[in-house]
């Protein structure tokens, strides 16, 4: 892998900001801030911004398109949510995007999460977690279909949607499409993934656990070719937190202050909710910090998950100097991983430590390795 094939990007605080979690946001998400975060992460070096989905998030695409607009090379990552817009009119507000920031449109498709957070927002398949990777399949089938048909139209009959004579004018700047990037660590997940990304993405596990998600990530686009003789190339990314410090010290007293001002009643009742969650990648975060508790939820050299259960989602932190950061992040990269999606408590500030300490030498390491492999 050439280091220039490595991404990393970072992620826009649409729920608010602060140095803790677990209590409010000392900075709410206003534009100027986001604003600020996103300069900050271009001028960092980071390639791309994820904008969050959910429901006490601000909307990914009005975000997006703001955070475009407020920056040159930036590329903003928004979700697509299959079951609570139609694949057209997704594949339509997609293709604009990308055609007024020129190209720098990147697709994240988020199939579910909590089931209560589905079904508040009308998904009539919030409970039933494996026929909404199939929609997403037939979602994307129909998305890809429009953008790649021109001024021609698409038919489409499926289980879950029906298109007759749909059109995206104008089509995605970028040929074919703007990436896509997706996450799922069910079976039914790794199917849709194999059929359906461009970027199949993980929430940060230690580094055999990841070896053996791409191991098998590569069976099911293997399994998919020889159902539909599609050849298709899949790449690998992570989500995950970031404490970059001088020294070792400061990086893990920095790291635990995080979570300093979490009630414990806060954090037994985030655990509680977690733990029912019908989204495998979740229960693999939650049995990660469960089995580290007695190691202070060390998981990995410089890997820490006790963010897991106050925050979900992609909690597990890179912890250390940035010798040490960046050597884990090659790390994973040796081992397939191209894309790295970061963040950091507050966001602004860790944005910028990262372009200064950390960012310059893990690309120099890259480098490095592809030229001794040369």
């Amino acid at each position: 892998m050439r280091s220039s094939e490595v991404e990393f990007g970072w992620f826009i605080p649409t729920t608010g900001d602060g140095r803790y979690l677990g209590v409010e946001p000392e900075r709410p998400a206003t534009q100027a801030y986001m604003t600020e975060v996103a300069v900050a992460a271009e001028e960092a070096g980071f390639e791309f911004a994820l904008i969050p989905a959910g429901g006490d998030c601000l909307d990914a695409w009005v975000v997006g398109s703001w955070i475009g607009a407020q920056t040159t090379r930036l590329k903003p990552l928004v979700a697509l949510r299959p079951g609570l817009i139609s694949p057209v009119l997704a594949a339509r507000m997609a293709a604009t995007l990308d055609q007024v920031s020129g190209g720098r449109a990147l697709i994240n498709v988020v199939t579910g999460h909590y089931a209560e957070d589905l079904k508040a927002s009308g998904d009539p398949l919030y409970a039933n977690h494996d026929e909404r990777y199939n929609r997403t399949r037939e979602f994307m089938e129909i998305v890809r279909g429009v953008w790649q048909a021109g001024a021609g139209a698409f038919d489409y009959k499926g289980r879950h949607y029906e298109v007759e004579g749909g059109r995206c004018l104008p089509a995605p700047f970028r040929k074919p499409h703007p990436p896509v990037y997706f996450g799922g660590s069910s079976p039914a997940g790794k199917r849709a993934a194999a059929a359906i990304a461009d970027v199949y993405l993980m929430w940060t596990e230690p580094l055999e656990w990841i070896k053996e998600q791409i191991t098998e990530m590569q069976q099911f686009v293997l399994e998919h070719e020889k159902e539909t003789g599609i050849r298709r190339q899949l790449q690998f990314g992570i989500r995950a937190q970031l404490v970059v410090r001088e020294t070792e010290e400061e990086a893990w007293a920095a790291a635990r202050s995080i979570i300093s001002k979490v009630d414990p009643s806060l954090l037994n009742e985030r655990a509680k909710r977690h733990a029912q969650t019908d989204a495998t990648n979740q229960k693999r975060q939650m049995e990660l910090w469960q089995q580290s508790q007695e190691d202070d939820y060390v998981i990995g050299p410089n890997l820490w998950s006790g963010l897991s259960a106050v925050r979900g989602g992609g909690a597990v932190a890179f912890v250390g100097t940035p010798e040490q950061v960046s050597d884990r992040l090659v790390e994973f990269a040796d081992a397939g991983i191209s894309s790295f999606i970061l963040s950091g408590y507050p966001h602004l500030e860790e944005a910028r430590i990262a372009g200064k300490l950390l960012l310059p030498l893990v690309r120099k390491k890259l480098a490095g390795r592809i030229a001794v492999q040369l």
